[in-house]
């Protein structure tokens, strides 16, 4: 599945007898969670339990009568993942297991990350808009649609791998360059 697919799922869509939109966020989004959770200490069954988890934090907020999205499902999503897998590991010594009304007691925490999530995804979204377009289609082909960089030498014609890795390089430099000349003028 792609990002538009993921886009044009509605609360209906989770609130209905179909587990369809699930298995749509499962197969565009877990592996996210999978990179996190195996980045930081974690086993491949491990990301499995906590995206798990994550969804049904997500159906547990999609049943509030007050819940509003303020980002997209992928920041949304991954974000409760990765606070979770973070509570997980700070709690690794206990034999505590997530409680089935996690997201009532720890709403606030989840909330916060979450807001924390969509206000860095603002920034980065901000700062990839004052990068040359070149590099914002090469961001965004490489990070957001998870092309391989061999499809990124051929789409964009480098004459080897290397070639694009360092136009990615650059590209991620520009980036680096107008946070640090925003953070001066902060």
């Amino acid at each position: 599945m792609n990002r538009s697919t993921t886009n044009n799922l509605s609360l209906k869509d989770f609130k209905g007898n179909s587990n369809e939109a699930f298995g749509i966020l499962y197969s565009s989004y877990f592996v996210y969670t999978k990179r996190f959770v195996l980045n930081n200490s974690g086993s491949v069954q491990d990301a499995e339990d906590i995206f798990q988890d994550a969804l049904i934090v997500l159906y547990e907020k999609l049943c509030a009568d007050n819940f509003q999205v303020y980002t997209c499902l992928e920041n949304y999503v991954t974000g409760i993942a990765k606070n979770l897998w973070l509570k997980k590991l700070r709690k690794q010594f206990n034999t505590e297991e997530i409680s089935d009304n996690y997201y009532a007691e720890n709403s606030e925490e989840i909330d916060l990350a979450i807001e924390n999530e969509r206000n860095y995804a603002d920034k980065l979204a901000d700062f990839i808009s004052k990068i040359s377009l070149h590099c914002q289609n090469l961001i965004e082909d490489i990070f957001m649609k998870n092309k391989s960089i061999e499809d990124i030498q051929s789409k964009y014609k480098y004459s080897t791998t290397k070639n694009a890795q360092n136009q990615k390089y650059k590209c991620v430099e520009q980036i680096r360059r107008v946070k640090e000349n925003t953070n001066i003028y902060t």
